[in-house]
């Protein structure tokens, strides 16, 4: 992996993923955006540049821990969920500090107004923190970024969630963005970018394309291996660490009841899925459940059969060796599956590597929730701390 030094940055382009290493400073003057991006500030997750309501530019700056707002970044397609900047009740939608909010919905309406008005939405730039072994300010940058997303409507790329800590109410946006097809962004259209001129020789044509005709080319990625190994399966963050202990802890010595869970965690995980029976306490043929996932539309189904299994193992934590779900396991789950039905197999460890191998090489449709997956999807769904997690699974399959 490409690594920036810091005192390389001001000659700088922006290469995605590569990374930008910050200063020796325990303060801000550490930071490497500010100074691979001059103007954009260095503090906050919104930093523009430019005043009043048409910016130079925009970064967008996640940690990619934040467990209350998870800003997501999806390598296949290029789609980046981001959450604006009113985290905290006290305040109106808008009224944030670096008017970050106020930032989104300016660009989406440009987006979605008749006709668009496309020519004077800025560029978006996206880093992750990233801290090295030489700087706790170090970042990654994740690519270009522009308001929206193919296929999504106006109702469906900036929309208002609610949240509540304390006992009060507030809203915060989730704006889709995509990352488009930019590779390398030339320090010659940052400086342009920095003299307010967007539209010149050292334009990316993805940009161009986006700004002048609304096309949309995301930069997506095909993975280069075919399975996750251990590592890749397991939690990624000690919040993770701690909501996969908790359900495991729940589970272990009853992981009958796990079954009814891992299809609930299938049903947060897509909103298509049906589950039609938990087959538990009954000689379920190799099946803990059984549902159905809408292909069409609401009032024309089509529907894909599958079957679930669900295997409480020992995870892969704190450095415990975990009890991984093998090659019988897997096969047993394929060998039930029924003409046209395809697999679920959730658990709260990891799929050893040969069984991964063998269905992936051998096509076998087997969908894998491994306890990182797991954690991310009850994160993702609001059930963010360990506390949460006890009482959900309290209530809802009580022992």
């Amino acid at each position: 992996m490409r690594i920036i030094p810091f005192d390389k940055l001001l000659d700088s382009d922006l290469i995605v993923d590569a990374i930008y290493e910050g200063g020796e400073a325990s303060t801000t003057l550490g930071d490497p955006i500010s100074k691979v991006l001059p103007g954009s500030g260095n503090l906050g997750g919104f930093r523009p540049s430019g005043r009043g309501p048409f910016k130079k530019f925009v970064v967008l700056y996640t940690s990619g821990t934040d467990k209350d707002w998870p800003d997501e970044l999806n390598l296949n397609t290029g789609r980046f969920d981001y959450y604006g900047d009113n985290k905290k009740p006290g305040h109106e939608l808008h009224d944030t500090v670096r008017k970050g909010n106020l930032i989104l919905i300016n660009v989406f309406e440009l987006l979605h107004s008749t006709p668009p008005e496309t020519d004077i939405v800025p560029p978006f730039f996206v880093f992750k923190k990233y801290p090295t072994e030489n700087s706790k300010w170090s970042v990654q940058f994740k690519g270009l970024a522009v308001p929206g997303y193919p296929g999504l409507t106006a109702t469906e790329d900036l929309i208002a969630v609610w949240k509540m800590t304390g006992g009060q109410r507030f809203q915060n946006y989730k704006a889709v963005f995509t990352i488009l097809d930019v590779p390398i962004v030339s320090r010659d259209w940052i400086n342009d970018l920095s003299r307010g001129e967007s539209d010149t020789v050292n334009t990316p044509n993805a940009w161009k394309e986006w700004k002048g005709q609304g096309v949309y080319t995301p930069l997506t990625t095909e993975p280069t291996t075919i399975i996750r190994d251990i590592d890749l399966q397991a939690p990624q963050n000690q919040v993770q660490v701690e909501i996969l202990e908790k359900v495991f802890e729940y589970f272990k010595d009853e992981p009958v009841h796990f079954e009814a869970f891992a299809a609930k965690v299938f049903q947060l995980m897509d909103q298509r899925v049906i589950v039609d029976e938990i087959t538990r306490g009954v000689v379920d043929g190799g099946r803990d459940a059984v549902g159905r996932y809408l292909l069409g539309l609401p009032d024309d189904p089509v529907y894909a059969e599958f079957a679930l299994e669900a295997k409480c193992y020992r995870p892969p934590l704190r450095g415990q060796r975990p009890n991984t779900v093998g090659v019988r396991d897997v096969a047993r789950l394929i060998a039930r599956l029924r003409h046209r039905q395809f697999g679920v197999l959730v658990t709260t460890s990891a799929i050893a590597k040969q069984a991964y191998q063998e269905v992936r090489q051998d096509r076998h449709p087997v969908v894998f929730i491994c306890g990182k997956d797991i954690s991310e999807i009850l994160i993702s769904k609001g059930f963010n701390t360990p506390e949460m997690v006890q009482d959900m699974l309290e209530t809802e399959f009580p022992k």
